[in-house]
């Protein structure tokens, strides 16, 4: 059985990048793909993944809103933030919000796939390249 992903960012070219990443695994499926934050948490309700892959800055109802409603109405459902961001405080309040994990756009290529097996293990994943304390 397959991880079941969604893919949110508002721009197409990362969410096509990152499709071509997943659907390169043979143990992960994108089933759905969201613009805003809006149409991830509307998603996610309808076809309850297992991983919602989100970036944080996007039109209408941020990454980090849009983390914050999924993990509320869906706990089964894991958000991993993908972000061109370093900055702690995002990193922390992604964290704080429940997301499982936080990976560098820039490291994807190499990172997407642990991060995601990981979050469906229950277990936090942050970027190495990330300078700041575990994820606890």
């Amino acid at each position: 059985m397959s991880i079941k992903v969604i893919l949110a960012d508002d721009r197409t070219i990362i969410r096509k990048k990152l499709a071509l990443l997943i659907d390169a695994e043979g143990d992960m499926e994108v089933v759905g793909e969201a613009e805003d934050g809006l149409t991830a948490v509307s998603r996610a309700k309808e076809m309850l993944p297992d991983v919602v892959i989100i970036d944080i800055n996007m039109p209408g109802l941020n990454g980090l809103e849009a983390t914050l409603r999924i993990v509320a109405d869906l706990p089964a459902v894991k958000v991993l933030a993908v972000s061109m961001s370093s900055e702690k405080q995002l990193v922390t309040a992604m964290l704080r919000a429940g997301a499982f994990g936080y990976v560098l756009k820039e490291h994807a290529d190499h990172e997407l796939a642990t991060a995601i097996r990981q979050a469906v293990a229950g277990r936090k994943y942050l970027s190495p390249g990330l300078k700041m304390a575990s994820p606890s």
